[in-house]
């Protein structure tokens, strides 16, 4: 199962992207394009960028901290996006579609033995638990008063959301045509992990996840038949 991009250390990323390949040669890396340079750019402010959302909170989150923590200059931060507000709009998109694309590859590659359903669950509680869920809730609030950012975060949200919808559908759609109560259910299971996952935020010695995680699998197990995988694309 491939590894959580969102569970990985931001730091570890922007490490491995300055390490030389294993068996890449000087010649073959002073080849590389001005495009792919500035892409790689981008990427270590996007991802510097929900690393500093995550640690310092919305409030906090500078420009400057932001190419402090990228490891680039000022004037690299300010040539890609001059402004916060373009910073996070971009670092929005870049999060949310590497939380769509690593959901959908890892549940495409589940191992055959494994119940879809559990696994589905599984692989949503791992992205949810991880640590980008903090920089997520920081935006939520801070959408609460900014205009501009809110139109950038609720198609993101919505599209997140659809994605699951796609999965559910995909292993139980036969079972969702004959019951039609069955449409909340991948709404349901998203709310509950996503209101288990704020509950950790803070930390705190009881954590209910595993139990609460263990009875909504032992509720699914009731209202819908258990599925193994396939390898039916969802892309």
């Amino acid at each position: 199962m491939p590894r959580s991009w969102l569970g990985r250390s931001i730091k570890a990323r922007r490490r491995s992207r300055k390490e030389r390949p294993e068996g890449d040669s000087g010649r073959s890396r002073t080849r590389r394009t001005q495009a792919e340079r500035s892409a790689t750019t981008r990427a270590l402010l996007l991802e510097a960028t929900i690393e500093c959302l995550a640690d310092l909170g919305y409030g906090h989150t500078t420009t400057s901290a932001v190419a402090r923590r990228a490891g680039l200059s000022r004037g690299a931060q300010l040539h890609h996006y001059p402004t916060k507000q373009e910073l996070v709009a971009h670092a929005i998109e870049h999060l949310f579609e590497q939380r769509r694309i690593e959901f959908l590859a890892a549940f495409e590659t589940l191992p055959p033995d494994v119940d879809r359903l559990e696994g589905a669950i599984d692989l949503l509680w791992r992205q949810l638990a991880g640590p980008s869920f903090a920089a997520v809730l920081e935006l939520i609030v801070a959408a609460r008063n900014e205009r501009v950012l809110r139109e950038r975060l609720l198609p993101l949200l919505e599209q997140f959301r659809e994605t699951v919808d796609r999965i559910f559908l995909d292993l139980f759609g036969d079972t969702v045509e004959r019951a039609p109560i069955f449409d909340v259910a991948a709404p349901f299971a998203l709310s509950l992990l996503e209101g288990l996952a704020l509950g950790r935020v803070l930390g705190g010695e009881r954590d209910p996840s595993e139990r609460v995680i263990e009875s909504l699998k032992n509720l699914a197990r009731l209202l819908l038949p258990s599925r193994t995988a396939t390898t039916r694309s969802l892309t």
